[in-house]
């Protein structure tokens, strides 16, 4: 199992990160949530401070390019093995930098990869 970020979580049903964080954990991956307003979600706490974690497969993004800006050494410093870039949040100079610190950068769809076994 992976263990994942996801970046940009959310407590709205409606919302593309909520339905991330509900599905990795189905599929019984590890979820880090951090977002803009502390909640629970699939019986994950949203995070509304980054905290240091190890070990991180995956960082799964739901935030637009500029809100990603505050989070680089965040993402960076996590040393994931990937960056799954969401629809919506396609970012060159992250894709570049993460790149450079040997960081794997896909842009995908978090929730097709897992519904068709690519995850």
């Amino acid at each position: 199992m992976k263990k994942t970020v996801v970046l940009g979580a959310s407590e709205n049903p409606a919302r593309y990160s909520f339905e991330a964080v509900t599905r990795l954990r189905k599929y019984g991956h590890e979820v880090i949530a951090v977002g803009r307003k502390a909640a629970v979600v699939a019986g994950v706490q949203i995070e509304t401070v980054p905290s240091a974690v190890h070990a991180i497969d995956t960082v799964t993004l739901y935030l637009n390019p500029t809100a990603q800006k505050p989070y680089y050494d965040y993402i960076i410093g996590l040393k994931p093995q990937r960056i799954i870039f969401n629809p919506g949040t396609e970012n060159d100079e992250l894709e570049g930098i993460a790149q450079q610190n040997g960081i794997e950068t896909i842009e995908a769809c978090t929730l097709v990869m897992l519904s068709t076994g690519q995850y």
